[in-house]
């Protein structure tokens, strides 16, 4: 259903159809800032000096509560975000006021939310051509008139029945949209599609997990590759340069090790590609340019779906060319973008489960006698980081004039005992029992850390007693932005970590803040509605998450007065 409110002036739809890459220094083109993923905005006008005069400019009502995830874009003078549940709604709105110019509220299937792990959250739209695309939980791919939010077309992906749902917005690579889907926790083959943006036909699609005859195929026991999960369920980047579009991988499925392979720390042949693995991909093609596995026969629900964040990095004598990722499995990953070789390796948070990083093979060098890793009917105790992961989905932001990474960290622990699973199509496929209620060293359960990824050190952290901080935002003007659970927005200095001013939402801030620029003036934007599904599996540590704080769904924006 579309709502039209208002009209377009004839130059903001010039605007519009400029090329969003064209806006990046006063607008915000794409989910990350860039296609690859910095969260670094160049805009200064707000400072350390000035940044405690923030003033709200004005807040959008995103009609549904609960987990609120979205980036806003901004195209011209048009600021698009999406809500919660379907998502509910997608606005475009005046990015000076606020104003609905239009609003697209589709029919999502009733009872979706039993299919959608871990929450019925969505992310974002991605533009291009005066299009706006959006994933949804009903696992489709649409594409609306970014002037007047017609729908244009309607691509299904898969059967969101079995498990698997879109809450992330494509990645855009030349006339391509391009996409993954979840379903790691139910026994979902995963695969990457890409659709051509003007029909939504399908032009590819690359299954993450091979099949017979397909290489790799022989790192799986048995038939296992069949539900092997693997999926893409968070958002890719894109180097036009090198042509080559790079995804993350979920966790293999099930949990359990003993379905795929050796169910032992000696995996041999069972690595069980290309589950918690990076996968650069042609996307002329589709077809897999190199691949690395952080965590080969996953039994820890290690996703490597992370963020992967481009950046230009000194390796020897001269700048290499990197992504970067804090992976769920407690490392700092930097490897060569363009043929995956590793570069470094480090602990970011506290991690027993795993000593180092092989850095010949690439492979994590494990505990002891299968210590940490649990087994079928062995239950392997403490094990640090704990599922949620050393860091989750949350963006971390890469500022090149401090050099430093900005990220929201977890430190939490878990015990985890392998049980036969059965599989159930559309219903949860672990084959695990979990006790995930467990603070790591120190006590602490989160905060927001500064990284040298050169070094692979810590530079400065902010310690949280409770987890799920938001995503980072860093400026030229010196400073990081980023929410909590409780619903405060807070800016740091960038180079100390010193909180210069907050903001109370009223609901909990997962996503990370943009920044745009209109008129000689800066904004800043958040979305604010606190998750649901991840502290439902963190007992007493996700009652003290929710329980003190309500539910919302609001987007804010604020500016100098």
């Amino acid at each position: 259903m579309i709502l039209p409110i208002g009209m377009i002036a004839g130059a903001a739809a010039a605007m519009l159809a400029a090329s969003a890459p064209a806006q990046a220094d006063s607008g915000w083109p794409v989910y990350g800032g860039d296609s690859g993923n910095t969260r670094y905005s160049a805009l200064k006008q707000i400072t350390a000096a000035n940044v405690s005069r923030l003033k709200v400019a004005w807040a959008l009502q995103l009609g549904s509560l609960r987990s609120q995830e979205s980036t806003p874009l901004v195209i011209g003078d048009t600021l698009y975000v999406t809500s919660s549940h379907g998502p509910k709604n997608v606005f475009a709105v005046d990015a000076r006021t606020g104003e609905v110019k239009w609003r697209y509220s589709p029919e999502v299937p009733k009872g979706i939310e039993q299919y959608a792990c871990c929450d019925v959250n969505n992310r974002g739209v991605a533009y291009a051509g005066g299009k706006i695309f959006v994933g949804r939980l009903d696992a489709h791919i649409v594409a609306l008139d970014a002037k007047t939010g017609k729908e244009l077309w309607k691509t299904q992906i898969i059967d969101h029945t079995g498990g698997s749902v879109i809450t992330s917005p494509p990645m855009l690579a030349k006339n391509l949209v391009i996409t993954g889907y979840g379903g790691g926790e139910y026994g979902v083959r995963g695969a990457i599609v890409a659709l051509d943006q003007a029909t939504g036909q399908e032009v590819w699609r690359t299954y993450t997990v091979p099949g017979p005859g397909e290489p790799g195929n022989d790192s799986w026991k048995g038939d296992s590759w069949k539900f092997g999960g693997g999926v893409a369920w968070n958002v890719g980047s894109y180097d036009p340069k090198l042509n080559l579009v790079y995804y993350g991988t979920s966790n293999a499925s099930p949990w359990s090790g003993a379905v795929r392979g050796n169910d032992s720390s000696d995996i041999g042949p069972y690595s069980n590609l290309y589950t918690a693995s990076v996968l650069a991909l042609d996307p002329d093609t589709g077809k897999i340019a190199w691949h690395y596995q952080f965590t080969p026969h996953d039994v820890w629900d290690y996703d490597g779906v992370n963020e992967l964040v481009f950046a230009d990095l000194p390796a020897g004598s001269k700048k290499t060319p990197v992504i970067m990722q804090a992976n769920r499995n407690g490392f700092f990953y930097v490897l060569d973008r363009r043929n995956g070789k590793l570069l470094s390796a480090k602990p970011f948070v506290d991690v027993n489960w795993a000593s180092s990083i092989d850095m010949q093979t690439g492979r994590p060098i494990e505990a002891a006698d299968n210590a940490k890793r649990p087994g079928m009917k062995r239950k392997a105790s403490n094990i640090c980081p704990n599922l949620i992961g050393g860091k989750n989905w949350q963006p971390m932001s890469y500022n090149p004039q401090t050099g430093l990474v900005y990220m929201p960290t977890l430190n939490l622990c878990m015990d985890l005992e392998g049980v036969q699973p059965e599989y159930k199509r559309g219903a949860f496929y672990l084959g695990v029992n979990f006790d995930l209620d467990k603070a790591g060293p120190g006590g602490h359960l989160g905060g927001i850390k500064a990284w040298d990824p050169v070094k692979q050190k810590e530079v400065w952290f902010n310690m949280d007693d409770l987890p799920w901080a938001g995503g980072t935002l860093s400026t030229a003007g010196g400073l990081v932005f980023h929410g909590d659970i409780r619903g405060w927005l807070k800016a740091l200095d960038a180079k100390s970590g010193k909180t210069l001013w907050k903001f109370n939402a009223g609901s909990g801030i997962g996503q990370g803040p943009m920044t745009y620029e209109l008129d000689g003036k800066q904004y800043l934007a958040v979305v604010a509605g606190r998750t649901t599904g991840i502290p439902a599996f963190l007992g007493k540590i996700g009652e003290r998450m929710i329980n003190p704080f309500p539910e919302g769904g609001t987007l804010f924006v604020f500016r100098l007065p």
